[in-house]
């Protein structure tokens, strides 16, 4: 403790002048930008919706864009932070194969789904612009968050490669358009919406599919046993993938469920995520198939083709993602 002639020493008598102002002031800085109505601000988008679309989703686009500029960018601020985690066994020693994610990656999707960023065109296939529309929705949350525009593009891009399977596609499409988003891991018919994703890559074969090794075993009841492995399978608590294996009649698409049709878990095992650059609030990951249970999607031998009507969907969010990433670096 001080003693007494220290507390003298220390304290400031009542006749020194001091400078009422504190070390510095702050100058030479940007106000902040956010919270910014991502549409409201963005003339140029206005102009293209409107020539290009129709004013089907004005409002709509201008409460989300209030939306992403605002709460989802503070999220996503959060969800890159605190990156996913994986978790293979429980601490009982059980396989699980779960990856864990911050609050605020839950919110991102909420939020995201609740405004049909995966789903708005699918769900209005009448409607003009409703594309456009939904590209608008997309070019606005890749610029609060490009994580979680991965699940979401692929879920919106899967619908036309599932209509190659009408039996499949009458079970998955109400649960991949649904406007509830539900990350619980459980089997899908038990969930009120459902995210899809998509599994290709394999590490001899990179972008080259053809090269694929995973093989497919049909069983007797018409369903496929998978082994094998992805080398890159982003987004892997989604509840369904797409993924293509050899089959007997060659490269195959398959639709390949977290859980199994009687209520198991399914055997796909994730090795490990991604240790990445950035885009951090999403998980990729390296997974193994251990007789994995499938379904067709499409004829044998004709998995590319099927496959790639996904493929070029996301493709063009990935146009849309580096547009949104370029237009926020623009107004920072």
């Amino acid at each position: 403790m001080l003693g007494d002639d220290a507390k003298a020493n220390c304290s400031v008598s009542d006749q020194t002048e001091l400078p009422t102002f504190t070390t510095h002031t702050v100058d030479n800085q940007p106000p902040e930008l956010l919270p910014l109505n991502l549409y409201d601000s963005d003339p140029v988008l206005q102009r293209h919706l409107a020539a290009h679309g129709s004013d089907l989703g004005s409002q709509h686009l201008s409460r989300y864009g209030a939306l992403a500029g605002g709460e989802l960018a503070e999220q996503s601020a959060l969800a890159n932070r605190y990156r996913p985690e994986l978790h293979t066994h429980d601490r009982f020693g059980h396989r699980i194969d779960e990856v864990r994610f911050h609050p605020a990656y839950h919110r991102l999707m909420s939020a995201a789904m609740e405004h049909e960023v995966h789903a708005f065109a699918w769900n209005r296939r009448d409607r003009e612009g409703a594309q456009v529309v939904r590209a608008a929705l997309a070019f606005l949350h890749n610029q609060a968050d490009a994580g979680t525009s991965c699940p979401l593009t692929m879920t919106a891009a899967a619908v036309p490669a599932l209509m190659a399977e009408p039996r499949v596609a009458e079970t998955w499409l109400p649960r991949i358009t649904s406007r509830h988003y539900d990350p619980s891991f459980q089997p899908a018919e038990n969930k009120r919406g459902c995210t899809i994703g998509m599994g290709m890559t394999e590490k001899q074969g990179g972008s080259d599919v053809r090269a694929n090794r995973t093989r497919a075993i049909r069983q007797s009841d018409g369903s496929y046993r998978l082994i094998g492995h992805k080398w890159f399978f982003s987004a892997p608590m989604c509840d369904v993938f797409l993924v293509l294996a050899q089959a007997d009649e060659g490269l195959t698409c398959f639709l390949l469920p977290r859980w199994c049709p009687d209520g198991s878990r399914n055997a796909i095992r994730i090795q490990r995520l991604k240790d990445k650059l950035g885009d951090h609030s999403n998980a990729s990951s390296e997974v193994e198939f251990e007789n994995a249970w499938a379904e067709r999607v499409g004829d044998e031998g004709r998995g590319v083709a099927t496959i790639l009507q996904m493929v070029a969907l996301t493709r063009l969010d990935c146009m849309l993602g580096s547009a949104g990433l370029m237009r926020m670096a623009l107004v920072q």
